[in-house]
């Protein structure tokens, strides 16, 4: 038996009472020596205690938000070489590939047991398209689908379409799968028209009922490799036989013999969930017939994001915060070629969750607009010389800083925060701007503090104070707090748009990329003038499109006579 060892806080210098932010491994788990357990962060630094050899997590002893100090205990590890904790973790063998065609034979009799029953579902007229691929396949063998809902969807090179079930019943066969391409009147699937499921004789061999699941396995394994990740990846379900005859059977998950229903949404609603994340078959649908619709999607993540969605989605492997995500598609690339692993830093780490619960929980909008900056850019290489002995360098980013917050005192809804229940608007009365600063580590955001107090010289200097202490990595956590509005600059770099994405709990970012010569009409002749794509995403739920509009326009007309800063 493996010898049961603590795994404890070495020292941390001069630190007491740091708090847990992350957890970075679960009971189970095989960590190697040195590899970190939990994560922790003081006003001045961020570290991870290690593991102090390799071996299996028996406990795990703290959580977030505990604060621990050095020689407290953080987890309990097996230490590598005992065989109790390991045999409990030992993944399922998987079955022999020879199962599944020992069993072909077996799969035609269940179809032929439910005689008449079984009809074909078949692609309907879909016009002018003929090999139209597959893209995804809606429902499994066994499942019960209702007359119109989705059996699977097909893309051409100009729409997204679903092929419909003609009637109700139980999936028998599925005819078709993702990559093949096919036109008119192609069977897609063979269902027993509801009635006939019944009819089904309970009685199958052993082997024979294994190997169906042995082949969904195999075929989802396969799926995983090739980078997809389809909604169904579940083994077989099997019908259960109503009490009622005139009630339809209910299929069942093989493993967790739960009731299953097969999502009813459209193929943009499927996309969208996908780039979420979300089992659609964890999302209840408020249309018509229980149809799936985006909002739905968006109320559920929300729900899920406040603590109220679905709670096995740890134990079921996707994880995420409450969301029933599926699990993240396991590849072996280095089948394909040359590959070498890094470690995401710490600050893509922090920020990746951030970004991945912004974009999730706020509806994004994203209005775009250019500004005529020729006379600023003269303006700024001007003021450059004058202070070239000085040492004082203005940048494009001080003119921007200066101008958005001219423009947050106009419009305060810019200069807002919404709480977690989405109810209560909080209008703040200072104007702190933080600005993205790109390090090697990643993207930060220092945060000026009283904006509109300051001129555009100060608001340099701060600037270029703030972006030598993010590239080293001296950034104090007071250093990036307190924002109400954000700025990220690209135009060193280069691009005409982008999409920024809003940075909770603030309401809105300014993009900045690369400004650009330009023919601009001046109702006599064309002009070369210097332009400033501006992109600004907003909360939808606090700023709708007009009064977006209205702000980039403003910000546009400031940016092209910042003596209107005075006004």
């Amino acid at each position: 038996m493996a010898a049961t060892k603590e795994a404890k806080v070495p020292d941390i210098g001069d630190f007491d009472g740091v708090p847990v932010i992350e957890v970075l491994v679960q009971v189970g788990d095989t960590v190697a020596k040195d590899q970190g357990l939990v994560t922790l962060e003081s006003d001045k630094a961020t570290m991870e205690v290690p593991a102090p050899f390799a071996g299996t997590v028996r406990e795990i002893k703290v959580k977030v938000g505990d604060s621990v100090a050095e020689g407290v205990v953080v987890a309990l590890i097996d230490e590598e070489g005992g065989d109790a904790a390991p045999a409990q973790a030992e993944t399922p063998a998987k079955p022999k590939t020879e199962e599944p065609a020992k069993a072909e034979p077996a799969r035609p009799a269940a179809t032929q047991a439910a005689g008449g029953g079984v009809q074909e579902a078949k692609v309907p007229d879909i016009g002018d398209f003929d090999k139209v691929p597959v893209i995804e396949v809606l429902v499994a063998v066994g499942d019960a689908v209702a007359k119109d809902q989705g059996l699977v969807t097909l893309e051409s090179d100009k729409a997204t379409m679903e092929v419909p079930a003609p009637f109700a019943g139980t999936v028998r066969e599925i005819k078709v799968k993702v990559g093949d391409e096919i036109g008119e009147g192609v069977v897609v699937a063979l269902i027993a028209a509801e009635g006939a499921a019944d009819v089904s004789t309970p009685a199958v061999d052993a082997t024979a009922s294994q190997a169906p699941a042995a082949e969904t396995k195999a075929a989802a394994e396969a799926q995983a490799e090739r980078g997809e990740s389809n909604a169904q990846p579940k083994a077989p379900p099997v019908a259960s036989r109503p009490s009622d005859p005139k009630t339809p059977p209910v299929a069942f998950d093989a493993d967790e013999l739960l009731p299953e229903k097969v999502p009813y949404a459209s193929p943009a609603v499927r996309l969208f969930a996908r780039e979420l994340g979300v089992d659609l078959r964890q999302v209840k649908g408020s249309a018509r017939s229980g149809r799936i619709v985006r909002e739905d999607v968006q109320n559920f993540v929300k729900q899920a994001l406040a603590g109220g969605g679905a709670a096995p989605a740890a134990a079921a492997g996707g994880g995420g915060g409450g969301l029933n995500l599926l699990a993240w598609p396991k590849v072996d690339f280095s089948k394909f070629g040359e590959v070498e692993t890094q470690p995401l830093s710490r600050i893509k780490k922090l920020s990746g969750a951030n970004l991945a619960r912004n974009w999730a929980m706020i509806p994004h909008v994203t209005q775009f607009d250019q500004a005529d900056i020729s006379d600023l850019e003269e303006l700024r290489k001007t003021l450059n010389k004058e202070n070239e002995k000085a040492g004082i360098k203005l940048t494009m980013l001080a003119f921007l800083l200066k101008a958005s917050a001219a423009l947050l005192k106009k419009y305060p809804e810019f200069n807002a925060s919404l709480d977690a229940s989405g109810e209560t608007l909080t209008l703040k009365k200072y104007f702190h701007i933080g600005f993205a600063a790109d390090t090697p580590n990643g993207l930060v955001v220092p945060v000026v503090r009283d904006v509109d107090r300051k001129g555009v010289i100060e608001l340099a200097q701060e600037t270029a104070t703030l972006a030598k202490k993010a590239r080293d990595g001296k950034l104090t956590s007071a250093d990036m707090s307190g924002g109400c509005f954000s700025i990220s600059s690209l135009g060193g770099i280069g691009g005409t748009a982008f999409t920024p994405i809003v940075n909770a709990p603030e309401v809105a970012i300014l993009g900045v990329s690369k400004s650009s010569i330009q023919p601009v009409w001046d109702g006599k002749a064309f002009q070369p003038r210097l332009m400033l794509p501006l992109s600004l995403s907003y909360d939808h739920r606090v700023i709708d499109g007009a009064l977006a509009a209205r702000f980039t326009a403003d910000l546009a007309r400031i940016l092209g006579d910042m003596r209107r800063v005075l006004l």
